[in-house]
């Protein structure tokens, strides 16, 4: 079978909330390749993993993460939440996908490249997102790598793919044929995909020519990867969090 690169969507949440250290430790020991991780930014500035704009489905609270500063957070959160700091501390070794799903601006995109810089992991990271946050990063970062995350199957626009420069194009897996895999590739960039959960659609991706995977079962893409036995997991403590 085909090699793919097998990246863990906010970490292993069918075993831990997501985008928390055990969730990210969690799936670098079920074999990932990578963890893709959310990261957004608190009112003072502090880039922190969160996909949602507010801490409600994960933590119960009611507010946005822009109106509290970091330190607020950490204490409505029982230090749950870590900082992107925290984060690629924990991974260091490791290939790390950041997708900011909050930034709309170089300003933005700045204070995650300068943490990413101070953590000594540019090297390690890559990031992923629409348009307008990818051309942020392209602005703050000239040499980043970058997935351009496509959510239709009408080709990226010429113009758009010579100011980003993407290394990916990153697609929604129920659009992915054989016919967009070659494409793809004959542009010369590489194929992720996010975010098939079963066995019979990782096996049609991989057979289909992707490059990446990014799923919520590491686990599974794993086994199914390296030839093993498939292994149960707990599938109902932590369910609802892997929506969104």
């Amino acid at each position: 079978m085909q090699t793919v690169t097998a990246v863990a969507h906010r970490g292993d949440p069918y075993r831990f909330r997501e985008n928390t250290l055990d969730s990210l430790r969690s799936a670098l020991h079920q074999g990932a390749d990578a963890v893709e991780i959310d990261v957004r930014l608190t009112r003072d500035g502090v880039p922190v993993l969160l996909h949602d704009e507010t801490l409600k489905r994960l933590w119960e609270q009611e507010r946005p993460l822009l109106s509290l500063s970091s330190a607020e957070v950490r204490g409505l959160t029982a230090g749950g939440v870590p900082t992107l700091a925290e984060a690629l501390a924990a991974t260091e070794g490791s290939r790390v996908m950041l997708d900011l799903p909050g930034t709309r601006d170089v300003r933005t995109a700045r204070r995650v490249v300068d943490a990413v810089r101070e953590a000594g992991a540019a090297d390690r990271v890559y990031y992923c997102a629409n348009a307008a946050a990818m051309l942020a990063v392209r602005a703050a970062d000239p040499s980043a790598e970058i997935a351009l995350t496509c959510t239709s199957l009408a080709p990226p626009r010429p113009v758009l793919l010579a100011a980003v420069q993407p290394r990916w194009l990153n697609y929604r897996f129920s659009l992915v044929s054989r016919d967009l895999a070659a494409r793809v590739h004959h542009g010369g960039h590489l194929l992720s995909v996010w975010t098939p959960d079963t066995r019979r659609s990782m096996r049609r991706l991989i057979d289909l020519g992707v490059d990446s995977i990014t799923t919520n079962r590491i686990d599974v893409l794993c086994n199914l990867r390296d030839g093993a036995s498939p292994t149960a997991t707990p599938r109902t403590p932590l369910t609802d969090y892997t929506r969104g």
